[in-house]
């Protein structure tokens, strides 16, 4: 019974028991075997012996107050199945009755209550007649069965006769309808296994005799049935050929259990029982004859089922009782009693039985986000290249030299790497990616700006020497210019590597609110860190600045501090906007990627269009000016009244000198990198 419920999964019955042996002891059988099943009793009521119709109806309404139990269990005797069937036809009262073999398969016990039981199991004890028995039966008279008091009684009962009446002994069972008890194979059995012990024992206790010996004594029941009676095994007599039926005992002394299941079921507009499946050790049904009324296995549950979505959360000490929490939108079902959440970056499956990775969403080469910061990239490196050619190539002239030939490589070094950093920007994030960033962003900037810096302080020294003493200033040979533009980037790669250290490259996945976006890759550095980091290049914007607004009273026969003056304002502003603009696109990261190139990109061209083109104008359109004016000098640093225009190109010795005048006053340069 306990196995039927669990087919159907029915985890939630009642049950109703005829208070006796047969009831009480059955039921908490069938109790034990649910709690194995993790089947729970909702309510368990007990039929008594004096009980009448109205008590049969309040077993009802005590089955009708657990409504989710739908599945009502029955180990009572037949007649107590039929009040209580009857009581629920009239109380209107449905239910799934499991039933034992109290009810079986009579006809009796569903009589004019047909409705109330359809669709009913019931088992009952599989067995089969013995015709040898029927045979010796149906021959027996009053006259011939004397040893057996109840017959005369049975027989006036059977017959509605008198014995001592005439003609009453002369009738015969084999006229009219006589079908004997089912049982009679279990009676025959158990004769059978009473004969097969006591033979078993007497051939073990006294095998020289072949009567009762005194071993076989009363006393000795203990032993007899240990050793004896459990341990028999035979097949059963009278079988048909067909079945297979060994007779023996568990160590608890019950036989091996072989039921049929019936169903009751309406059919040709007659109900029936309809045998459906059969149980020995083990339960066989066809579930394909059974019918609902529904189309569908019923429930008989404390709680309903689960939605596909939701997890149960057991009530403390109840098995069978439930809530149903639903799992959150990124969550899936690890087990029908836990909300698993899927790991960062993932969502779950339609069925929830896992997890899927989002896809991994970044700015790819072909994008048209990538193609316009590209291509201004390409196109800077390539103008980039062809001016140090150019420098290259003219490395002696007069204007490469006054334009300091050192710094200037420097210079087109830190414009080459700030194009160079939108094809790192535009690459696939990875730790190595994501640590190049930081190295190269901030560096490429260094390496421009400290050049530019010691350009400017160098003219700065140069000419506030000139015009306070003319004593030649310190530190403003080509050597000295290097060293200190080093010094100055070297800062900016020591914050880098500290920042390196302190938050390790990688890169994190970001989502949107609802986690079922798809997964944008990003270096795990902050924004706030990475500005943080270019506060060193933005000291050094603002000392250039300040330098080439000092120098800028310079006349047009020495322009560079012009030019420089006319770079940074340039890349001050391209900063100022750069900085909100950075910060409004950080919802929407190809955006703020693109704005970051161009932004860098410009800063490059600034320096490129602003201080290199004009020298470059210089050597490839106009060569006349790119001659030293040659002049007589005294000593160093000291002034003269006229000059002596060379009017063709010569290469400037170490006593060279190039006249510089600011500020109304001509100073000279006679290193040979001047100004």
């Amino acid at each position: 019974m306990a196995e039927i419920l669990r087919y159907f999964n029915w985890t939630y019955v009642s049950t109703v028991a005829s208070e006796g042996d047969y009831g009480e002891t059955g039921i908490d059988a069938f109790q034990q075997e649910a709690r194995v099943r993790q089947i729970c009793i909702a309510t368990s009521v007990k039929v008594s012996r004096s009980v009448n119709r109205g008590n049969y109806e309040n077993v009802i309404r005590s089955l009708q107050q657990k409504a989710n139990a739908k599945v009502v269990v029955l180990f009572t005797k037949s007649e107590d199945a039929r009040e209580l069937l009857s009581a629920a036809a009239r109380m209107n009262a449905t239910f799934i009755w499991v039933a034992s073999d109290g009810w079986g398969a009579q006809e009796s016990v569903v009589h004019g209550s047909e409705k109330a039981a359809n669709g009913a199991f019931t088992i009952e004890l599989a067995s089969y007649s013995i015709r040898e028995f029927e045979d010796y039966f149906t021959k027996l008279t009053p006259e011939l069965n004397t040893r057996n008091p109840w017959f005369r009684e049975f027989w006036e009962h059977r017959f509605g006769c008198r014995v001592h009446e005439h003609g009453c002994a002369m009738k015969s069972l084999r006229n009219g309808a006589f079908k004997p008890e089912s049982k009679i194979m279990f009676v025959v059995n158990a004769v059978y296994a009473m004969a097969y012990a006591l033979h078993n024992m007497r051939q073990a206790v006294c095998p020289n005799t072949t009567k009762v010996c005194d071993a076989m004594k009363p006393g000795n029941g203990k032993r007899f049935y240990r050793e004896f009676i459990l341990k028999t095994k035979f097949d059963a007599p009278f079988r048909p050929a067909d079945t297979e039926n060994v007779v023996r005992f568990t160590s608890l002394g019950d036989s091996l259990g072989r039921y049929n299941i019936f169903y009751y079921r309406k059919e040709d507009n007659k109900f029936v029982y309809k045998k459906v499946g059969y149980w020995s050790q083990g339960l066989v049904l066809n579930t394909s004859v059974v019918n609902w009324a529904t189309g569908v296995v019923p429930t008989s549950q404390c709680s309903d089922p689960c939605h596909p979505n939701e997890a149960k959360s057991m009530q403390p000490g109840d098995v069978c009782c439930w809530i149903c929490i639903p799992c959150q939108p990124h969550q899936y079902l690890l087990d029908e009693f836990t909300c698993m959440d899927c790991g960062f970056g993932e969502w779950p499956l339609a069925n929830l039985t896992g997890c899927y990775e989002l896809p991994e969403e970044y700015i790819h080469w072909s994008d048209a986000w990538a193609v316009g910061p590209v291509t201004i990239a390409c196109l800077g490196m390539l103008c980039t290249l062809a001016v140090a050619g150019v420098f290259l190539r003219n490395n002696d002239t007069p204007v490469v030299k006054a334009s300091g030939r050192e710094l200037s490589y420097i210079l087109l070094s830190g414009v080459l790497m700030c194009y160079a950093m939108t094809f790192i920007y535009i690459a696939k994030p990875s730790a190595f990616v994501c640590a190049l960033r930081r190295l190269g962003l901030g560096t490429s900037f260094a390496v421009c700006y400290s050049a530019l810096l010691t350009k400017t302080n160098r003219i700065a020294r140069i000419f506030g020497g000139a015009r306070d003493s003319a004593q030649r200033p310190r530190f403003i040979s080509p050597a000295s210019q290097v060293a200190i533009c080093a010094v100055l980037i070297s800062a900016q790669l020591l914050v880098a590597l500290v920042w390196l250290l302190v938050e390790a490259p990688g890169v994190r996945k970001e989502v949107g609110p609802d986690r079922r976006d798809v997964v944008t890759l990003k270096c795990n550095s902050l924004d706030s860190s990475m500005l943080v980091s270019l506060t060193y290049n933005c000291i050094l914007i603002i000392l250039c600045t300040f330098y080439a607004f000092k120098t800028r009273k310079c006349p047009e026969n020495f322009n560079e501090a012009k030019f420089i003056g006319f770079t940074m304002y340039t890349t001050c502003i391209i900063w100022l906007a750069f900085q909100p603009i950075f910060y409004v696109t950080a919802s929407d990261y190809r955006v703020q990627t693109t704005t970051m190139c161009i932004s860098v990109s410009l800063s490059g061209s600034v320096v490129l269009g602003c201080l290199f083109a004009p020298k470059i104008h210089i050597i490839l359109f106009q060569p006349q000016k790119n001659v030293t004016n040659l002049r007589a000098k005294e000593n160093r640093f000291s002034s003269v009244a006229t000059t002596a225009p060379s009017s063709t190109y010569s290469q400037a010795s170490a006593s060279t000198i190039v006249p510089t005048v600011c500020n109304g006053r001509e100073v000279v340069d006679s290193t040979t990198s001047s100004l």
